[in-house]
Formats: C-alpha cells, structure tokens, sequence
C-alpha cells in the first residue's frame, strides 16, 4: 500500500478502455491501442509524473484474452504504486480478475490518503450495456456504510446517466435508479467516476461531481445520436483529493501521439 503525506493530494490516475488485444499489432479502428496506451502512459509522467494510486475502469481488453491484461499489468509497471481494475463490456470479467490478482490490482475498496474509492462490476456477460447485481448493490451499501466520515469516490465501467447521445443511452447502466438510490443514503460520496464513453464529461447531481475520462485509444463524438468516432488524442484523468473532501481534476491527452483513425466504422 502506498504510504503518503497526507498534508498534500492523494494523487489518483483514471486509465480506462484501452481496449488491449493478444496481437502486439491490435488495431481499433486503425489505432493500434498498445501504442496509444504507452503514449498515455508517457504524457501522465512527462506532465504529473508519479501517482499514488492507479483506478482502471474497464475494457482493459478487447478480446478478453489473458495475455492482453497481462500486457496491461506490465505497463502499469512504469508507476511506483498499487492499482485496482474493474471490468467492463469487452472483458473476460473472471479472466481479468484472475490477472488482476497476480498483479494485486484486485481490491474493490481502498481507504487511503483520506478517501474511500470503491469499485463496482457492472458489466453483463454478453451485453454491452451495464447493469449492478444485487450483490454489487449490497457490497456498495455496506462498505460506504463501514467509513461514514469519509468522502468517497465511487467507479464503474458504464455510465449511470443520460450523457445526451441517443445511441450510448441504450448501452449504459440499466439499474440506474437502484444505484442512485444507494448512493443518496451516503452523503459522503463527493465523486462517481466511469469510462465506456470514450470521451470526456462532466456533470453534477444533488452536490456529487460526475465524470467520464477519454479512452486510451480511440474517442466517440460527444453527443452523436449514431455511432461516430472523431480524431481526438488518447486521455487520461488526472484527480488530486484532499483528506477534507475537496478535490481537484482534470484531462490530459497524448496530443503527440500520431494515428489514422477509420471514421467510416460503424462499431467497433
């Protein structure tokens, strides 16, 4: 567990849908998604340097293979702290939870640097939209319950609002409301934090801060009512939070990283 001086941020990095193939040469969409996870992997050193925690929110693999998320386990290999992953649409769950826990990156709750991050499995096996078991719900409910006086920061792969993009509507968390209604019980939870969108969002909702990162591949056009994929650099997010529960955020993007996206798809 990575130790800290709790007088400055506990520095939190969001990986999320790099989308990693058994094939080095993997391509989504023409973006070969090995190089553009290191070209990330660059940028956050290059402009934040070392963080103190890694949250990887899902679609770790495309083809759910073990040697994909062994590859992601490696390149996390360039920080010098622990990392969680969940899964999202297009993983193994069970095959990355078995990798995840030979890189011990299989923890589901960390009480560090003054916070809780907690995170949640809300992928269907075969579905690409999400949903929360009852045991998720469960889970969710009894660990914010176990840190009260805690602010705390919530992840999942899908998106548990309407983000104003007709197709994605019908791919996000189906149990919406259920979640939401865990989390109101909860005043402390300051952050919901998701990937699966594959591009940057923000959003409040009754005082707490709702995120979505960019891909470390390819991104989806914002607010797209058919599938649409635009040329913008792989991402990350970047988050500083303060025991107080304050916090701060922000996205950063490889800009450097050259590719040529196929904007003719219509899927991946």
């Amino acid at each position: 567990m990575t130790t800290k001086d709790e007088s400055r941020p506990f520095r939190v990095l969001q990986l999320t849908d790099p989308h990693l193939m058994a094939d080095a040469n993997g391509e989504l969409l023409g973006v070969n998604t090995r190089e553009s996870l290191a070209a990330v992997i660059d940028e956050v050193l290059k402009v934040h340097g070392q963080p103190d925690f890694i949250l990887a929110t899902g679609d770790l693999a495309q083809d759910g293979s073990e040697e994909a998320y062994r590859v992601f386990g490696e390149s996390l290999q360039a920080f010098a702290c622990d990392s969680a992953w969940l899964a999202g649409n297009h993983d193994s769950a069970e095959t990355l939870k078995s990798v995840a826990a030979d890189y011990q990156a299989d923890r589901r709750s960390i009480v560090e640097g003054g916070w809780q991050c907690i995170l949640l499995d809300s992928s269907v096996p075969g579905k690409v939209y999400g949903e929360l078991a009852e045991s998720e719900l469960d889970f969710l409910e009894s660990t914010l319950a176990e840190h009260p006086d805690l602010p705390a920061l919530v992840t999942l792969h899908h998106h548990p609002v309407d983000i104003g993009s007709d197709w994605m509507e019908q791919i996000g968390l189906r149990n919406r409301e259920a979640f939401w209604k865990v989390l109101d019980r909860h005043p402390q939870v300051q952050l919901v934090l998701w990937g699966h969108i594959h591009q940057e969002h923000a959003l409040d909702r009754q005082g707490v801060r709702l995120l979505a990162t960019p891909s470390t591949c390819i991104q989806f056009t914002s607010g797209s009512s058919k599938f649409s994929v635009e040329p913008a650099a792989p991402g990350y997010r970047w988050l500083e939070l303060m025991a107080s529960g304050d916090f701060k955020t922000e996205v950063r993007r490889a800009e450097d990283f050259e590719f040529t996206l196929d904007q003719n798809s219509s899927g991946y």
